[in-house]
């Protein structure tokens, strides 16, 4: 179990529901599906779990042109081609096996934690491609004639921002948690988790302020968890009290992002 790994670890704060879904999807061996929206701590869930259990971390980071062979293997045809042109050996094909995350997962000596971060970037096929590979924890390589098989199964934490829905069948394989934006009081551990010494008044007036930026209607993007921290260290690098934050908010570029959130900003507070 993680639990109490997580719970000592000082760089990541995590609810109690979410260390429950992470042992969960360790004990029945099942990839954990992350949501929430950007800033809950989705992808920083996976070096937490990888440095409280002493294991390797691979990243899969998804991008909207990434098929599901990308993380398996790829066999680079032209190399062999230009080798063969110019009087280099090209019998022994493996050579040009290069395997991606989720073969280097399988191949490892030790168990590793495998993240493959942003799911929902890719098409909609993607998921649906990399079920039989998840499920029996093998794939062929065609090229060597060779079955690749998982000497240990990877501890999977996959991420979704939410920007696509994901099909039934890839769900149904996965241990699903929603991560929600954390209240006040999580926040507050979360700062400290960053800042070794902070004054104690500024982050509790950031913080409200931090919220009510957060609160004002039809932002096109709230300001997340990393932009708060951002903040507070502008705050502190200024020399920005919490009695000045009480009369304006600085610097809310560090915040928003957009124009028309600025502004909307400005007029609602």
């Amino acid at each position: 179990m993680i639990t109490s790994k997580l719970e000592t670890n000082e760089s990541y704060i995590a609810s109690e529901d979410l260390m429950a879904s992470v042992n969960i999807a360790m004990t029945l061996e099942k990839p954990l599906l992350v949501k929430g929206e950007p800033g809950t701590g989705k992808t920083m869930l996976a070096h937490a779990i990888a440095d409280a259990l002493g294991k390797k971390l691979l990243i899969w980071n998804i991008k909207s042109t990434t098929k599901a062979q990308d993380g398996l293997y790829t066999y680079d045809v032209v190399q062999r081609l230009y080798d063969s042109q110019f009087g280099g050996s090209v019998a022994d094909v493996s050579q040009y096996i290069k395997f991606g995350r989720l073969g280097e997962a399988f191949l490892s000596d030790e168990q590793v934690v495998l993240l493959i971060d942003e799911i929902d970037k890719a098409d909609l096929e993607f998921p649906n491609d990399l079920l039989w590979e998840m499920d029996q924890m093998e794939f062929y390589v065609q090229e060597t004639k060779e079955l690749i098989k998982a000497k240990h199964r990877p501890i999977v934490i996959i991420t979704s921002n939410a920007e696509k829905e994901l099909p039934d069948a890839f769900l149904r394989r996965c241990i699903f948690h929603y991560i929600e934006f954390p209240d006040i009081m999580q926040m507050k551990k979360i700062v400290h988790a960053h800042f070794e010494t902070i004054d104690e008044d500024l982050v509790q007036q950031a913080i409200m302020d931090f919220y009510r930026v957060r609160r004002v209607p039809n932002l096109a993007k709230k300001p997340s968890t990393s932009e708060l921290i951002d903040w507070l260290r502008a705050l502190t690098a200024s020399g920005i009290d919490a009695a000045a934050l009480t009369e304006k908010i600085p610097y809310l570029g560090v915040l928003l992002k957009k124009d028309k959130d600025i502004s909307a900003a400005k007029a609602a507070l």
